[in-house]
């Protein structure tokens, strides 16, 4: 077993290695671009340059780059803070484009952050879309292999924090939500953890759960749901 977790939490710190490359500040200046911005939020031990693959694919089909940002937050803390600080976050993109709602787009933990934000803490009038990958929305076993973080305490399957974050509607409100899981996923277990209720639940035959942060496929219909 101690194998076990040492090997899923070595895939796991991976996700920091996964896609190279600089993420969008939300300090930068407005522009008149018709889009809604859009905001991404990466997972345990990830950072905003993983985003970078999505980030260049949405703007060869006609994304500006000043249309696109990246959250970047101390993944160890609690998903609760990391929330508080994504509202924050959201408040500054919102006042740098001018724009009234954004659309959030989330992998693996960065579900949680994003649902905390959406449902707890008033974020859901100012989301329009919210799309999460391989989320672990309601929680994963492999978070047993980090429990010496908050955030992976409350990632584990049975925690106050997920009975909390998942009691009630799932999907409130206007906002639309739509999910992407895959049985090769790996770390998120059980897989289907991803659904929510309510949601556009979108199987994917197989992806690990790295490779969705890459996976054009996917991200394509992401950038399809955000069109809707």
């Amino acid at each position: 077993m101690r194998r076990l977790r040492t090997a899923l939490l070595a895939v796991l710190t991976a996700v920091v290695l996964a896609v190279p490359g600089t993420s969008t500040s939300a300090a930068h200046a407005a522009t008149t671009s018709t889009r809604t911005p859009v905001v991404f939020v990466h997972g345990f031990v990830g950072n905003a340059s993983n985003w970078a693959a999505a980030e260049a694919l949405f703007v060869a089909d006609g994304y500006s780059s000043g249309d696109l940002f990246a959250y970047q937050y101390n993944w160890s803390q609690s998903n609760a803070v990391s929330a508080a600080g994504l509202a924050a976050y959201v408040r500054q993109v919102l006042a740098a484009t001018g724009a009234h709602q954004v659309d959030i787009v989330n992998h693996s933990m960065g579900g949680l952050v994003s649902d905390w934000y959406v449902k707890k803490l008033g974020g859901q009038p100012y989301v329009r879309h919210l799309a999460s990958i391989a989320g672990a929305n309601h929680g994963t076993t492999a978070a047993g292999a980090c429990l010496v973080n908050p955030s992976c305490v409350e990632m584990f399957p049975g925690s106050l924090f997920l009975a909390t974050l998942n009691a009630g509607d799932e999907t409130p409100g206007d906002t639309q939500y739509a999910t992407w899981y895959s049985p090769c996923d790996g770390i998120i277990v059980p897989y289907t953890s991803t659904r929510l209720d309510g949601a556009a639940n979108n199987l994917v035959p197989c992806q690990t759960h790295l490779g969705f942060l890459t996976d054009i496929p996917t991200l394509r219909a992401v950038e399809r749901f955000l069109d809707n």
